[in-house]
């Protein structure tokens, strides 16, 4: 995901993270979404995410973010509702592509569980996914299973590899007729190998303490996840939008770590996103 790169790319995930939530995920799963699209946007978003410090964690990370959105709608290199990545192939029912997730960084000073631990990083993700259309039910809502599996790194005074995760899941999305409510809902799971685990539920031997014993996490599953996601746009430039999440932990592999705190969580935020400037020239999907 140099140390200056890996922010960049970071802070351009976010942004279109919140980017997304305001549009439909996806063009090609999706058929209701309108053609006639610029090739670029430029603009603004804002919002407020509220989120647990790490999965299973009882203490939360809620920031307030102000960042560009850039949208880039290429045949190969997209900047789009779906994230940052080349798009490798598409058809009709399928797509596969390379792309970008990024999460928050939390410090162990506010974490109780992590106390005098070392803190956890910003995280961004990449690798490939394929996207598969399931059902189209009409002109205006359909079904899709994504299943991207992605290297984790953490940047945090430098960047280091921190293993590899997998979530499949199901999207259900769709649109009003007029275009200016969108909707999403999603049910997923995430699973980790031993790396990104021991990351999050590891408990070293030297920072062992009477309530906090030393633990060895284990690859498997981390949580499951429903969603929901909900958009409206006001003018042609301005979106506004908002989504929750429901997870639940308890059913982890490493639930039995002394880090594990809580077995649900739920994350929410709201937020923007302004478009200042696009293209004359269209995009060609």
């Amino acid at each position: 995901m140099n140390k200056i790169l890996p922010a960049i790319v970071g802070l351009a995930g976010l942004a279109c993270s919140l980017h997304a939530s305001a549009q439909i995920i996806d063009s090609a799963a999706s058929p209701s979404e309108p053609p006639g699209r610029p090739l670029w946007e430029l603009g603004l978003g804002g919002g407020v995410i509220s989120t647990p410090a790490y999965p299973g964690a009882d203490d939360r990370e809620t920031r307030v973010l102000g960042i560009p959105t850039v949208i880039y709608r290429g045949k190969i290199l997209r900047a789009d509702q779906s994230g940052i990545g080349a798009r490798l192939f598409r058809s009709e029912n399928a797509e596969l592509d390379v792309g970008l997730a990024a999460s928050l960084p939390a410090r162990s000073d506010d974490v109780d569980a992590r106390a005098g631990m070392p803190d956890l990083g910003a995280l961004g993700e990449f690798g490939p996914r394929l996207k598969l259309r399931l059902a189209r039910f009409d002109a205006y809502s359909g079904l899709r299973a994504e299943l991207p599996l992605r290297a984790v790194f953490e940047v945090r005074s430098g960047v280091r590899h921190q293993g590899y995760t997998f979530e499949p899941r199901l999207v259900y999305e769709r649109r009003t007729a007029d275009g200016k409510w969108m909707f999403d809902t999603q049910l997923s799971t995430v699973v980790g190998d031993g790396k990104i685990n021991r990351y999050f539920y590891e408990v070293a031997p030297q920072y062992a303490s009477a309530d906090r014993p030393a633990y060895a996490a284990k690859s498997g599953l981390i949580l499951v996840r429903v969603g929901a996601f909900a958009a409206r746009q006001v003018n042609p430039d301005l979106r506004v939008f908002g989504f929750v999440r429901a997870e639940n932990y308890g059913v982890g592999a490493n639930d039995d770590s002394p880090l594990h705190r809580k077995n649900n969580g739920v994350s929410g935020g709201i937020g923007l996103s302004w478009t200042l400037w696009r293209s004359r020239s269209m995009a060609r999907d």
